[in-house]
């Protein structure tokens, strides 16, 4: 089957999954179908080979399994996918954010930017319409009040006509459509810083939000909401991997219980993947509160130099009104504002991700309520991240004893903390002799570096057993994530299957050229003159010095001719 003919199979299949789930009362969007679709077909115990054409049998197969699994309402592993989904669907990074957003501002706009580049006004009453036309588009184009304002229109107008009068439209209607196009966006900036330098002299703006103001409140508010949120699912998470290693215990081995590991395991999962998405958003929402400290920094920074500029003068020329603002209130002012509009969209962004990734873990206290939870912890010590790092403070492994393996450790590597740690700093050994158990490691034990990845343990004992057959165990994880779909994003584990990639394995270029700078004491001998000096004092390299001197050398020439034929 050719390529072309695979994908036309998989489409069908898609799609025939997708209409049986609507038919059921179940809309889902074809992402989260072909994700579900590569999730069966991976699993082992499907028993579907990739190596060849599906049959028919095989096809209905398929689509009856992912049917099944997408219909599941109980299901903590299709919840913990489909946020898994919604994610990727809708976060990115902050100038991808932005340029999609100056995307959707650029083609609302569009209609009316070109209505004044298109116009052939000659008339007074067409010339006059074309000019309130341009206001408008100014107040749109800025965000500073609304174009149905009388105040907003008249003080745009006023600050319009102070550096672009009405008599210039004839001028303006001679040029093309990009240097229209242009004028137009200059003209916005300028006009915008304008308007925000006569908000802060108290000369009107009372329809321009404060921005500064509101994003000093806002940028707090929502960082400490979300990190509650944030708290909330670490604590559940420590919760699940105490009852979990609780229940697989020796002593508990063999006896029934209500909650069974296999449960708690997937609302580990749910929960861990819940904790990774807001500690994401979270770190936005902290560079968001650097930029607005900084652009308010420049902004009043640029506001006291104009200030200065115009100081104590009643009347300042036209010329040098333009040029100033122009250079500070135009270009300056107008950009910092626009800082303060970017920082208010992507706060609204990513407080929305926050409000709908709640959903995904609305089966969490239906299937594992509080009141069955409570009664299994207790006398049982539920330890945070950083309290089981602290109790594997005194290990550390010994890279003498791993003559063939590189062992990175803080103080001898540069970069440390920022390596990018398989499995989202994981501990692979506990995963796989744990049967499906995430604990994180700890950086101090040592990192181990295995084939240009970097490999983080929760114990010595974990580093050593490790690192004894490290293929091995990188092989029974992957095993491991084609029976738990939902591991593969979790882990990050894309590069083991190409056929499932994600967002953030994309755009985490940056995270992955980290590369670890191993220091170590050294020294060394440089010799001095190994080559013999060959140093050519007639030598000259500038251009205008070598015509001097031939110039000086045709004079002399001359000259002496000139004697010679004197004598």
């Amino acid at each position: 089957m050719s390529r072309a003919q695979a994908e036309s199979v998989i489409k069908n299949i898609i799609r025939e999954i997708g209409q049986e789930c609507g038919a059921k009362g179940q809309a889902v969007s074809e992402t989260l179908v072909a994700f579900m679709v590569k999730a069966v077909v991976l699993d082992p115990r499907n028993q579907f080979n990739v190596d060849r054409t599906l049959t028919k049998s095989d096809v209905q197969k398929l689509i009856k399994l992912c049917v099944d699994r997408l219909l599941d309402p109980k299901s903590l592993s299709l919840d913990t996918i489909k946020m898994q989904v919604y994610f990727d669907m809708n976060y990115t990074s902050r100038g991808e954010f932005l340029d999609e957003h100056r995307r959707v501002l650029e083609s609302r706009l569009a209609p009316v930017s070109r209505e004044i580049t298109d116009s052939r006004a000659r008339t007074r009453e067409e010339l006059e319409s074309l000019y309130r036309k341009t206001v408008s588009f100014l107040v749109l184009r800025s965000g500073l009040g609304s174009p149905t304002d009388i105040t907003t229109v008249r003080e745009t107008t006023a600050a319009l006509q102070s550096v672009f009068p009405q008599s210039e439209l004839s001028t303006f209607l001679s040029l093309n459509k990009r240097d229209k196009e242009r004028q137009l966006n200059e003209l916005t900036m300028i006009v915008t810083g304008i308007r925000l330098f006569n908000k802060d002299c108290g000369k009107g703006g009372d329809c321009i939000d404060d921005l500064p103001a509101i994003l000093n409140e806002a940028v707090p508010a929502t960082c400490k909401h979300i990190e509650s949120e944030l708290q909330d699912s670490q604590q559940l998470a420590y919760s699940y991997t105490a009852l979990i290693e609780k229940l697989d215990s020796k002593d508990n081995l063999g006896r029934d219980h209500e909650i069974h590991p296999h449960l708690l395991k997937k609302a580990l999962y749910n929960v861990r993947q819940h904790e990774a998405f807001l500690q994401m958003i979270v770190s936005d929402v902290i560079t968001c509160a650097q930029q607005v400290e900084k652009l308010q920094k420049e902004l009043g920074a640029r506001m006291e130099q104009l200030k200065s500029t115009v100081k104590a003068k009643t009347a300042v020329p036209t010329a040098q009104v333009f040029v100033s603002t122009k250079e500070y209130t135009g270009l300056s002012l107008s950009n910092y504002w626009s800082g303060f509009q970017d920082e208010m969209v992507l706060l609204s962004i990513l407080s929305n991700i926050v409000t709908h990734l709640r959903p995904f873990q609305g089966n969490l206290s239906e299937l594992l309520p509080q009141r069955d939870i409570e009664p299994l912890l207790e006398g049982e010590e539920v330890r945070s991240d950083e309290e089981r790092m602290k109790g594997t403070a005194g290990e550390r492994i010994n890279p003498s004893e791993y003559k063939k393996q590189d062992w990175l450790f803080p103080e001898t590597t540069v970069n440390f903390d920022r390596l990018p740690l398989q499995y989202r700093g994981i501990c692979g050994y506990t995963l796989v002799e744990k049967d499906g158990l995430l604990l994180s490691g700890n950086p101090s034990i040592g990192i181990l570096k295995h084939k240009e990845k970097y490999y983080i343990f929760s114990s010595k004992v974990a580093a050593c057993a490790f690192a004894a057959n490290p293929d091995e165990y990188i092989a029974l994880i992957a095993e491991k994530a084609k029976q738990c779909a939902e591991l593969i994003q979790l882990l990050e584990l894309h590069h083991q299957f190409a056929s499932a990639s994600h967002y953030a394995e994309a755009k985490a270029g940056d995270m992955l050229m980290v590369k670890p700078i191993t220091k170590s004491d050294s020294s060394t001998q440089t010799d001095t003159h190994i080559v013999e000096p060959n140093i050519v004092k007639s030598y000259e390299w500038n251009e205008w010095e070598l015509r001097r001197k031939a110039i000086k050398l045709v004079c002399i020439h001359c000259y002496t001719n000139l004697d010679m034929e004197v004598c």
